[in-house]
């Protein structure tokens, strides 16, 4: 049985997006790229209405690219109970007061059952310093937490087995 993996927005952003000039911003861009092209189909994948609405915004073309990336992948629900964790998350500090959209990503994954979470949001998802209150605050309502990782993290041979 595959692994699940929930992407948030983030990747199909730098999926989609022009080379940058900025070496970490390329190189994140690179491994986006390899992930996507090597290792996506190891995995079950899932969006969300969140993810959508948030690769709609912007540029029109530019959101044309991100939505044709995933127009395969198939969205998850945001049930009550996500909304409902994503509030508990904003609530005990484990993502900022202001950060309301990447508390619910967390939250949808965990609701869902999911086994990553694919992000390059290490401000207020995939973030050491906060991680382990993200995962009690998850566990509070009895579900685990989906790994919170990066495309460059979720390479590897064994990882989808």
């Amino acid at each position: 049985m595959s692994k699940t993996v929930y992407i948030e927005s983030s990747v199909i952003s730098y999926l989609t997006a022009r080379p940058s000039r900025n070496l970490i911003i390329a190189g994140h861009q690179a491994s986006t790229a390899e992930w996507w092209q090597e290792y996506l189909e190891q995995y079950e994948a899932y969006i969300s209405p969140l993810v959508i609405e948030e690769i709609s915004a912007g540029d029109p073309e530019a959101a044309a690219d991100r939505l044709r990336a995933i127009e395969r992948i198939p969205s998850l629900s945001i049930s009550e109970e996500a909304q409902v964790i994503a509030e508990a998350l904003l609530s005990s500090k484990a993502v900022p007061a202001n950060s309301s959209r990447d508390a619910l990503h967390i939250a949808i994954a965990a609701t869902q059952g999911i086994d990553y979470l694919l992000t390059w949001n290490f401000k207020h998802i995939n973030n050491a310093s906060t991680r382990t209150l993200v995962i009690n605050t998850i566990s509070n309502f009895d579900l685990v937490c989906a790994v919170l990782c990066s495309p460059e993290e979720l390479m590897g041979e064994d990882n989808a087995k």
